[in-house]
């Protein structure tokens, strides 16, 4: 499941949510018809699909309406679970974008060819996203969490085919 955003509050009292997008075009959320939520993102278990019966942005934020949600008590059920989609679900990204889904597990390296470990998650924030980084031993995740900052200046190249991120980033940071 490619995490794609959250419900972060009940909207009125006719069963609208107000939607916060993980990533730059809530507009491209708003534009898929089928939802699925859950409370747990890292797990592929206790997905529900859910309907989108219409969508509005109201002061920059997204507001939409499920099926089957038509009062504020049913809204506030759905505060803080987590909207999906099944990677198959899902448009193919633009050459120079990607889904945070797609760079867990890709490998990070330095400009200089040193490994720093594998990508475990991504943090958002408000500054800007972060990128979780742990060392691995053989393959598999052990040692040190780095956190870097998921800016142009440090991340240099994703390349999600070839699975790597290459960063400017020191070793000893």
């Amino acid at each position: 499941m490619i995490v794609l955003g959250r419900v972060s509050a009940p909207f009125g009292i006719q069963g609208w949510v107000k939607v916060h997008a993980f990533g730059s075009d809530q507009h491209a959320l708003a534009s898929m018809p089928r939802w699925w939520l859950g409370c747990d993102p890292d797990s592929s278990d206790g997905w529900r699909a859910a309907d989108l019966e219409d969508s509005r942005e109201q002061g920059g934020a997204l507001i939409v309406r499920l099926e089957g949600i038509d009062d504020r008590t049913a809204a506030v059920a759905l505060k803080g679970m987590y909207i999906g989609a099944p990677r198959e679900a899902l448009a193919e990204p633009a050459e120079d974008e990607f889904y945070w889904g797609d760079l867990i597990g890709l490998a990070v390296v330095t400009e200089q060819g040193e490994p720093l470990g594998m990508v475990e998650g991504l943090i958002e924030s408000s500054a800007h996203d972060v990128l979780v980084v742990r060392e691995t031993q053989d393959g598999s995740p052990a040692g040190k969490e780095r956190l870097l900052p998921f800016v142009g200046k440090v991340i240099r190249q994703v390349d999600v085919a070839g699975g790597m991120i290459r960063v400017d980033w020191g070793a000893d940071w």
